[in-house]
C-alpha cells in the first residue's frame, strides 16, 4: 500500500501525524507549520518588541532547548529585532543538573548565545542535594519551585534584563489548570493560565512562547531538528499531585487529542471568573503585533478551531438573556424552599452556599519587596526567606 501524501504540501510522502489534530505531514512541513504556529503565538500575543533583551531559561531539555532554537530562527526569518541570551540555573544536584549543564553549554555554542549560569549555593547558601539531605525526598520540590523562580529573577537582574522566556508547554499549562481546579484556587489559576505573567510593578516579566505547543510535538522537533538536548528525569521524586495531573492529561489526550488545548481554554476562561484580573489569551484577530508583523490569521496554532472562536458570541448570549428572562417565572430558589420545609418541622438549619462573588470582598495583594533579600514579593518575608529560615534553623540543630 502506498504511503499518504502530505496533507499540507501534496507531493512529500507524510512521515510525521501530528499529536494535536492528527494531521499527516512530511518533515519539512510538519518543522514549517511548527515554526509558524509559535510565530502566530508571538504575534498575535505581542511578547516582544524590537531591540529587546531576552533571558531564555536553559536548562538543557527539550521544552528549554526547542524554544531557544526556535526562538534563534524566528528572530532572524522575521526580523524581531531581539538579543537573546540563555540563562540557566544550577540547583546542585549532581548526576542531573551538572551534566545537564553540559549541554547547555554546547547549546550556547550551537546557537552562539551568550550563558549565564546562577547558582543555588551563590544564591541561597544551600544546593538542593543539601536540602534533600536535611529534609528529605518529601516536599523537596516546594523548595526547588520557589528558589528557582527567584533565582531566574536573579539571574536576569544580574544580566540587566527585564524579560524571561520559559519552556512551558501546553501540557504543562493544562496540569497546572487541574491542578488549581481541584484545589478551587481561582487566582492562581488566572496568573497560570496567563501568557505574560508581570506587570509594571515587576522588576522581571515572564512569557510563554510554547504555551499552546504539545509536549509530544516538541519531541518530534527536535528529533527532526537533530537538536542536542538532556533527556534524563530529575532524580529526586516529582511532586505526587502533579504526577497525578499529568497522568490524566495523558490519559484525555488518548480518548480526545484536542483535550489539551481544550483544557488550556478552559482554563482561560475560568481565569475571567477573577475578579479584577484581565484574561490573557492568544489574540488570533490578524493585528498588527510588536514586532512588526501582521498575523496570519490561518495559523491554527494557539487552540481549538484553528486559534478562533465559532462567532456570533454576541448574539448567542442576547438569545440566552433573553430565555432567561422569558423563564425567570419559573424558577425555584432552593434554599428558601429548603429553609421553609426545616422551619416547618421545627428545625433550624443553616445551608452554605458558595456563590460566585465569594472573593470579591477578599483584599488584592499589594506587592512590595522582602525586607530581608529585596525580592519583590507580597508579604513583608519572601518565601523563599521563610524556606530559608527553616533550613538554617535545622543546620543549626545538627551542627549542636
Amino acid at each position: 500500500m502506498a504511503r499518504a501524501l502530505c496533507a499540507n504540501c501534496k507531493t512529500e510522502r507524510a512521515v510525521i501525524k501530528r499529536p494535536k489534530n492528527h494531521a499527516k505531514l512530511c518533515k519539512g512541513c510538519f518543522i514549517q507549520v511548527f515554526e509558524d504556529e509559535v510565530h502566530h503565538t508571538i504575534t498575535s500575543s505581542q511578547l516582544f518588541h524590537p531591540g529587546e533583551k531576552i533571558a531564555i531559561g536553559a536548562s538543557g531539555g527539550k521544552d528549554s532547548t526547542v524554544l531557544a532554537s526556535v526562538l534563534k530562527t524566528l528572530n532572524e526569518r522575521h526580523g524581531y529585532g531581539l538579543e537573546l541570551v540563555l540563562l540557566s540555573i544550577d540547583e546542585g544536584i549532581k548526576g542531573y543538573r551538572d551534566d545537564s549543564l553540559e549541554t547547555v553549554r554546547r547549546n550556547a555554542v550551537q546557537y552562539d548565545m551568550p550563558l549565564k549560569i546562577v547558582g543555588y549555593d551563590e544564591l541561597y547558601g544551600w544546593t538542593m542535594d543539601q536540602v534533600v539531605e536535611t529534609i528529605g525526598k518529601k516536599g523537596n520540590c516546594t523548595y526547588c519551585g520557589v528558589f528557582r523562580r527567584q533565582a531566574l529573577d536573579r539571574g536576569a537582574k544580574m544580566l540587566g534584563i527585564k524579560h524571561v522566556v520559559t519552556g512551558h508547554n501546553a501540557d504543562d499549562v493544562a496540569e497546572t489548570v487541574l491542578m488549581n481546579l481541584l484545589r478551587g484556587d481561582l487566582a492562581r489559576l488566572s496568573r497560570s493560565t496567563s501568557i505574560v505573567t508581570g506587570d509594571s510593578r515587576s522588576e522581571v516579566k515572564r512569557s510563554k512562547p510554547l504555551k499552546y505547543s504539545y509536549e509530544k510535538e516538541i519531541v518530534l522537533y527536535a528529533h527532526h531538528k537533530k537538536l542536542d538536548y538532556f533527556s534524563t528525569e530529575c532524580i529526586y521524586s516529582p511532586e505526587a499531585f502533579r504526577g497525578s495531573a499529568r497522568a490524566l492529561v495523558k490519559q484525555l489526550e488518548r480518548v480526545r487529542p484536542t483535550a489539551i488545548l481544550d483544557i488550556v481554554r478552559s482554563g482561560e476562561d475560568a481565569a475571567r471568573l477573577v475578579p479584577g484580573e484581565e484574561p490573557s489569551s492568544c489574540a488570533c484577530l490578524g493585528q498588527k503585533a510588536a514586532a512588526g508583523v501582521v498575523v496570519d490569521d490561518d495559523v491554527g496554532g494557539c487552540g481549538s478551531q484553528s486559534g478562533r472562536t465559532p462567532g456570533g458570541e454576541m448574539a448567542a448570549m442576547d438569545k440566552q438573556l433573553r430565555d432567561n428572562e422569558a423563564h425567570e417565572g419559573l424558577e425555584i430558589d432552593v434554599t428558601k424552599t429548603m429553609a421553609k420545609g426545616a422551619v416547618a418541622r421545627g428545625e433550624k438549619r443553616d445551608v452554605p452556599i458558595r456563590t460566585g462573588n465569594a472573593s470579591k470582598g477578599a483584599p488584592r495583594q499589594v506587592l512590595g519587596n522582602c525586607k530581608r533579600c529585596g525580592y519583590m514579593s507580597s508579604q513583608e518575608i519572601c518565601q523563599a526567606c521563610m524556606l530559608l529560615e527553616g533550613l538554617n534553623k535545622n543546620r543549626a540543630k545538627i551542627q549542636i
